[in-house]
């Protein structure tokens, strides 16, 4: 079992460190981990914020799990030589296509959450985002209009293919919780949101144990905070992803507890290859003190042995110690706590 593991910037290696040290307590038979550098440290070491060798290391493993990428002091470098290109680079190389980003309140948290604590409390859905598509994959550029002004334009497009691969890895993600999925597009008004939809509903013929709804956009955006209850997994284009997946995860109340995965179909020896990662960035204003929360690292982990290896028992065991360090008041400064870093994961392992 031959995971990578890419710390990154910021906060990356803190909450990294406390994530491999529940890996290493599962006394997984024959583990390997292998680091690599990727992001603004990659930059200042390499020249690069993805070096030829740190994706070598990548595609080598089974599995990747990943930090975060941001450092103020690349802000003002040439775009491909940003920290953030480390990650972009990471889903096209390895053709990670397929984002999961679970959103769920944990009990005794539900007054953290902007909305009400019975609202809160039914909130627990899968948001399935495509990953390497849409707008913003597409052709874009600049010119001038014809009154002399600057014109920005982007391309938004997804081909049957794309829509067909991304929904077999929703319609599987649901067979293993309630088997409900809604997809949402903008098909009232977006040629290629109509092209999505007509290729999710023929693909589901081959799904018929999933009930399948579908909803507009704006609508789901308002359905989300209204009642979330109705939403087992959500199934959506990488642009509406990207923005309702940051809408669920405000709604839970903190981005310190929210993991994710990015997957492709490439299989290995023990499961389906996958990027796991916290989705809060590096947060260079509290790096190094101490004051990270790694629930949502070690939450990560949790997903990737579910997901690359297929470890289910290990992976309720991790979840479910996280959970147990919660309830027994283990809070981060995210959560209104004063508990540091190491001393959360201390608390998370000993649960374990």
């Amino acid at each position: 079992m031959k995971i990578a593991v890419l710390p990154g910037d910021g906060i990356g290696p803190e909450v990294t460190r406390e994530a491999v040290k529940i890996l290493e307590a599962l006394d997984l038979p024959g583990l390997t981990l292998f680091d690599g550098d990727v992001g603004g440290v990659a930059y200042k070491r390499h020249g690069v914020p993805l070096p030829d060798e740190t994706l070598t290391i990548a595609k080598s493993c089974d599995a990747v799990l990943f930090g975060a990428v941001g450092d103020p002091d690349c802000d003002r470098l040439e775009r491909r030589l940003r920290p953030e290109q480390a990650i972009l680079g990471l889903r096209k190389e390895l053709d990670l296509f397929a984002n999961l980003r679970p959103a769920k309140v944990f009990a005794g948290l539900e007054h953290l959450s902007p909305l009400q604590p019975e609202i809160a409390s039914t909130l627990d859905m899968m948001i399935v985002r495509e990953l390497t598509g849409d707008v913003y994959f597409g052709q874009k550029g600049e010119k001038v209009a014809d009154d002399g002004s600057r014109e920005g334009w982007d391309m938004m497009s997804y081909s049957e293919t794309e829509v067909q691969r991304i929904a077999r890895v929703a319609f599987r993600t649901a067979r293993s919780g309630d088997c409900r999925v809604c997809s949402v597009d903008k098909a009232n008004v977006l040629e290629t949101s109509q092209v999505w939809r007509d290729t999710v509903k023929a693909a589901a013929g081959s799904h018929p144990d999933i009930e399948l709804s579908h909803m507009y956009v704006d609508n789901a955006a308002m359905q989300i905070i209204s009642n979330p209850s109705q939403f087992g997994v959500i199934l959506t284009g990488n642009l509406f992803g990207d923005i309702l997946s940051d809408l669920a995860s405000a709604a839970v109340g903190s981005i310190g507890l929210l993991p994710s995965a990015s997957m492709g179909d490439r299989k290995t020896e023990f499961g389906r290859f996958g990027l796991y990662e916290p989705i809060h960035g590096s947060a260079p204003d509290i790096a190094g003190q101490g004051k990270a929360n790694p629930m949502a690292t070690i939450l990560s982990v949790g997903m990737m042995l579910r997901h690359s290896f297929g470890r289910e028992e290990e992976a309720r065991r991790v979840d479910a110690a996280v959970e147990r360090a919660l309830a027994d008041g283990i809070r981060g400064g995210d959560l209104g706590g004063s508990h540091g870093c190491e001393e959360i994961g201390a608390a998370v392992l000993e649960r374990l």
